[in-house]
């Protein structure tokens, strides 16, 4: 994603923290003395960027700049067994090779920052001469086998005889295979061997559902000497076949969102699998199973943490580069970088797909060649070569050695609702097989959603860490010198509803089109840098903000789900609603014999419903299962109908509203003049006359009118209408006849979209019936719709259009109705409105 240059540094550590530079760890350690004879290393989980070690002043050999994997030093020529020695350790945390312009998420201070120092475990090991190295194990489900290469260090002058032996059993306990031991010689230097290990007759296979996990344990016995490895692993066979991709020979689809490194209380990631499990525990309660790691590898309890509860991991290495091969060193690292990873994290079954980077532009040869060497060196995951990228001639079709295909849009048009839903008006029978058709890999959309949600100010007491929510505190300033800080709550939910309805039609697409493979959102919980950038539904602690629980949104996100194409949100009472029911199961089992239960209701109580048996529900997409058709003639008040669909004996369930509106009823003026002319309505106020006055929007002063909220960031992205829905006042009596909720539904577009938004900071007196609520930078108040007293004449200033066409326009002319039964009624006495005319130059004088 690219943008400006962001005009504020919200969420950043304040300069006398933010330091890059040099630091030294230095402290006394003792050796014990039984020591003696092995080789003794040292080991730094992570750090940030490039260390150095020292020992009793004597610089150790070498030194490591690993972004993503442990720092390994051999002590062994510098320290003596049984007696103590200074160990010091020197970390540069300034930027070493250009990766990023300060933004990915290895390297960067607008998520995790800049910190110096080290992460995890330090340790200093006693390892035996001869010894095992490492453990690759790569499982072959089809021939129920995993091939283990084991590798070895033998620091001494000649090749030893050695017995090895391989064991393998089931965490959970249930399964003890049989041990493989063979006898070899261990030549001197270093070497590796290949072992076949047979996993029974009935392996249990690792996935979301059942994440059942081996434990491979590795002796080697050496001149009276042992050297023992103990690796996890998972028996799954991830693969591709054409634009599926499956897991365990079943389909797989991701439901997914980023992870870019935000801990917000350490700015450092978790170490340990406690915080990761609280991660991977608030994206299951939403109904995902896939997290990918943009622009960064996670540390080793992340993947323990995945590996446990079935969740799908995207690693990237940390890059997030525009330049790509113009920095020859930069190139080198990154390659190096990616076999630390392998060597480091290959094992974990969790640890599913790799992207070289996010948004990589520049020269795709290298880029390709990469991805070849990645690929011949590791079959157990699936390989992209970026995710996503604006760079000319590539992002809109695969690469031609791409597994899978990350993207926003293809050669043949969008994979995501931003470039839609402001544009086109509502409909639900929409997917995006077009754009998809001719794709020979999987396809996973990327970013999708990136729905801005208003600050929620009661977070500020949740950061007692390293960090300060200052861009929180600076809109509570700002609410508070404007008198609107008792409004921020309803802006919360106001555009936090908004979002949500978003990004379900967003999801629900995705699911709709069956050469989709997956989506990853762009967030479920919101990104603190990039000038603010509050997008998720859960905030930066993945918790919740109270816009929508994790059960609602399993409706529409989850293994199984029911789905409904129709081709509108509102309609007129002499139509028939006409819909389609479908539903993806992307479960554990194919699903037979059930019974599909939809129903429609009114205020919960049911206008029609009808059953659906079907005999099979198939894995993944399972379209044409049956139809609704109702005529909504029994429908005589304006009304927001849902539409509900289940299957009968399960959880599963999903629902829609849409909106009806009496076809006959007539727009009765009684005593109210229409005017969209300033001068006009203010002779008739004047005369004590009730006026409704509806400017022309598209001649008029204001902002400009947009169904979809704020993108991104309005810091980020400053050259955006930047307003955030709808928030009103439903039981208001001028929306008596326009059924709505206190924030935007579907049923708005038309009016949003035909609009401008009104600036009211300056109207003293009157009311807003319609509020929008504005951005958090500027913090104005917005209206749409307005009432007051002026001159003895009362007002309602509507800045949609209620004028055009309205026979095609049901939402418009019924907003009119709703408006004129209330300003013919004794309800309407608004209060005075004492300096109108401060604002007639929004207006355009000419108009009729």
């Amino acid at each position: 994603m690219h943008g400006t240059q962001e005009r504020s540094r919200f969420f950043i550590r304040g300069p006398e923290l933010n330091d890059s530079s040099v630091a030294w760890y230095s402290r006394e350690i003792s050796v014990p003395a039984q020591w003696n004879d092995k080789e003794l290393f040292l080991d730094l989980e992570r750090a940030l960027w490039d260390t150095q070690v020292w020992v009793d002043n004597k610089k150790v050999e070498g030194h490591e700049e690993s972004l993503s994997t442990p720092h390994r030093y051999n002590l062994t020529p510098y320290m003596t067994c049984g007696k103590k020695h200074i160990l010091t350790i020197r970390v540069d945390n300034r930027k070493r090779y250009d990766i990023s312009n300060g933004m990915a998420h290895a390297y960067t201070d607008h998520t995790q920052i800049k910190w110096n120092g080290i992460l995890g475990d330090m340790t200093v090991r006693a390892m035996e001469k001869i010894r095992l190295e490492s453990i690759q194990l790569y499982p072959d489900v089809k021939n129920k086998q995993v091939k283990a290469v084991i590798s070895f260090s033998n620091n001494t002058p000649a090749a030893e005889h050695a017995l090895l032996s391989m064991k393998v059993s089931a965490k959970n306990g249930s399964q003890q295979l049989e041990e493989q031991v063979k006898k070899m010689d261990v030549k001197a230097g270093a070497s590796s061997v290949e072992l076949l290990y047979n996993m029974g007759d009935n392996p249990i296979l690792w996935n979301e559902f059942t994440p059942e996990m081996y434990q491979a344990t590795v002796t080697l016995e050496a001149n009276g000497r042992v050297s023992e490895i103990k690796e996890d692993f998972g028996m799954r066979q991830l693969e591709t076949n054409g634009d599926k991709m499956l897991m365990n020979n079943k389909p797989l689809f991701l439901r997914g969102t980023l992870e870019c490194c935000i801990f917000p209380l350490t700015g450092t990631p978790p170490m340990n699998k406690e915080g990761w499990q609280k991660v991977y525990a608030a994206a299951k309660e939403y109904g995902l199973n896939h997290l990918r790691f943009h622009s960064w590898c996670p540390p080793e309890a992340a993947f323990e943490a995945a590996d446990e509860m079935g969740f799908y991991l995207q690693v990237e290495l940390p890059a997030w580069v525009l330049t790509i091969g113009q920095d020859s060193s930069a190139v080198r690292f990154l390659r190096k970088e990616a076999d630390r990873i392998i060597k480091n994290y290959g094992n974990h079954p969790s640890f599913c797909l790799w992207s070289l980077g996010n948004e990589l532009q520049g020269d795709f040869t290298i880029l390709s060649a990469m991805l070849d060497e990645l690929k011949a060196k590791d079959n157990r995951h699936l390989y992209v070569t970026t995710s996503f990228t604006f760079e000319g001639g590539h992002g809109g079709w695969p690469e031609s050695n791409d597994d899978f295909f990350v993207t926003q849009w293809t050669n043949k048009g969008w994979v995501r609702g931003q470039g839609v839903f402001n544009q086109l008006s509502p409909t639900f029978d929409k997917d995006y097989s077009e754009s998809v058709a001719g794709i020979q890999v999987p396809l996973i959309t990327h970013e999708i959603g990136q729905y801005s949600v208003y600050p929620d100010l009661t977070e500020i007491s949740k950061y007692t860490g390293v960090l300060k929510p200052l861009n929180f505190m600076a809109v509570k300033n700002d609410l508070e010198k404007k008198k609107l800080l008792d409004k921020a709550p309803d802006y919360l939910m106001a555009s936090g509803k908004l979002a949500a309805i978003l990004y379900k039609e967003e999801i629900e697409r995705a699911l709709k089109t069956d050469g989709i493979s997956g989506f990853q959102l762009l967030d479920l919980h919101d990104f603190p840098g990039q000038g603010t950038a509050l997008v998720g539904l859960l905030n930066a602690f993945w918790e919740s903000k109270g816009i929508i629980d994790g059960k609602a949104f399993r409706e529409f996100c989850s293994p199984v789900v029911p789905l409904l194409r129709f081709p509108k949100a509102v309609y007129k009472n002499d139509e028939m609603f006409q819909a389609k029911i479908e539903l993806c199961n992307y479960g554990n089992d194919i699903l037979t014999n059930k019974t599909l239960h939809w129903d429609i209701l009114d205020k919960g109580r049911s206008v029609k419903h009808g059953e659906i048996q079907v005999g099979e529900l198939k894995f993944g997409y399972n379209g044409k299962l049956g139809e609704i058709s109702v005529p909504l003639t029994d429908i005589q008040n304006a009304s927001k109908l849902e539409v509900c669909v289940k299957v009968i004996g399960t959880d599963y369930v999903n629902r829609w509203n849409i909106w009806v509106y009496p076809e006959g009823e007539k727009v009765e003026w009684g005593n109210v003049k229409y005017t969209r002319n300033y001068d006009q309505a203010m002779a008739w106020l004047n005369e004590g006359q009730k006026v409704l006055f509806n400017p022309d929007w598209k001649k008029m002063k204001g902002i400009e009118g947009k169904f979809v909220p704020v993108f991104w960031s309005p810091v980020h992205f400053p050259n955006q209408a930047g307003t955030m829905g709808v928030l009103c006042n439903p039981a208001h009596k001028a929306l008596a006849d326009f059924p709505t909720d206190m924030h935007t539904d579907w049923q708005w577009w038309d009016l949003n979209k035909n609009s401008k938004t009104m600036i009211t900071d300056s109207i003293q007196g009157g009311t807003p019936i319609v509020e929008m609520v504005d951005n958090f930078t500027n913090n104005r108040r917005l209206a749409s719709l307005y009432e007051g007293k002026v001159h003895g004449g009362k007002l309602v200033l509507a800045t949609f259009d209620l004028q055009s066409d309205l026979e095609n326009r049901p939402v418009a002319k019924q907003m009119l109705v709703s408006l004129l039964k209330y300003m013919n009624s004794t309800d309407f006495d608004p209060t005075i409105i004492e300096n109108f005319e401060e604002i007639k130059d929004m207006f355009d004088r000419n108009s009729k």
